[in-house]
């Protein structure tokens, strides 16, 4: 057997034990689960999570997906806990405690306060028999047949099946609680992310004197020297109230051109798109993206309610926004 062949079959049965711990989580998912979600939902506090050693790498990630995802959350490292930082828990909230053994001492050692306080206690085990188990408020099983790892002995399936629970523990209450792009906005307002969630159309387009528009009486030279003035590669039509009638763009000049018409006894009006789609300044910016997208066009007009012509934008100010 080859070396990169040798490589490739341990990836592949690495991945085929992972998959049958998340299958086997799938058997396991019991009322508790609902019932956790329940408690979760009720609170006033937040969801304090804890874990040690490799429990507590996930726990740190199911806090952050708590967090940004409707349910206020952080994680609080259990050995730290014992000395000091358990002055962070407050009576309204609730504690998902992570431990693959169940017997992690750092974490039980947490039971009895947490139990003084009246403090819920959901835990996530792979051992439903153990300390943790039995002595949680609520228990969801993520036991598993055996790790990925040849000796059965590196958390690697096990921290799989703990993930992908929190995951769906994140999810349920994100869906309870109706959580929306707006709210997943707000808890992500930097990056990427945030300017595809935030950035409004009125924030990027141009405006004033750089929206190119002429009349409908215009000729065809007069709308070619409005295009090449702004560079956004069309020109919107509007009457003297200033209400978009269509738009005329390089391609409707490509196609004039091969028609031989001429361009100084031509108006506009008759080889314009009429209507033409338009996008209003309080929509997202990432809905403008999908109306170029969907229609195949770089550029767009904007109007208010009264479709009246207030700004112009096209796929460049899109890309230097961020939002694609």
């Amino acid at each position: 057997m080859t070396m990169t062949k040798k490589h490739l079959d341990s990836a592949r049965r690495t991945l085929e034990l992972e998959i049958l711990a998340l299958q086997e989580q799938l058997g396991q998912l019991d009322h508790q689960f609902d019932q956790a979600c329940d408690l979760l939902l009720g609170l006033t506090g937040r969801v304090i999570v804890t874990g040690m050693g490799k429990s507590g790498h996930i726990g740190n990630k199911i806090a952050a997906t708590l967090a940004s995802t409707g349910t206020p959350a952080f994680f609080m490292h259990p050995g730290e806990a014992s000395h000091g930082d358990l002055g962070m828990v407050t009576r309204q909230d609730a504690v998902l405690a992570l431990s693959n053994s169940g017997e992690t001492q750092e974490v039980t050692s947490l039971l009895p306060l947490l139990k003084r306080l009246g403090i819920p206690i959901i835990s996530i085990t792979g051992a439903p028999y153990s300390t943790l188990a039995r002595e949680a408020t609520l228990h969801l099983n993520a036991s598993i047949s055996r790790e990925a790892c040849p000796l059965n002995l590196a958390p690697t399936s096990s921290t799989t099946a703990t993930l992908a629970l929190g995951d769906a523990l994140a999810i349920a209450l994100l869906e309870a609680r109706g959580f929306g792009p707006d709210d997943f906005a707000l808890s992500h307002p930097g990056g990427s992310l945030g300017r595809r969630l935030l950035l409004r159309v009125a924030d990027i387009m141009h405006q004033d004197q750089q929206v190119p528009r002429v009349l409908p009486q215009a000729s065809l030279r007069e709308a070619l020297l409005e295009i090449t003035r702004t560079g956004l590669g069309f020109t919107c039509v509007t009457n003297e109230q200033n209400q978009l009638l269509g738009v005329f763009t390089d391609g409707d000049l490509r196609r004039v051109l091969d028609l031989s018409l001429d361009l100084h006894q031509t108006r506009v009006d008759q080889v314009m798109t009429p209507e033409g789609k338009r996008v209003y300044p309080e929509q997202l910016a990432a809905e403008a993206v999908h109306v170029m997208e969907e229609n195949k066009i770089s550029a767009l007009p904007v109007v208010n309610q009264q479709q009246q012509l207030v700004g112009a934008l096209n796929m460049h100010d899109l890309l230097k926004a961020g939002v694609i």
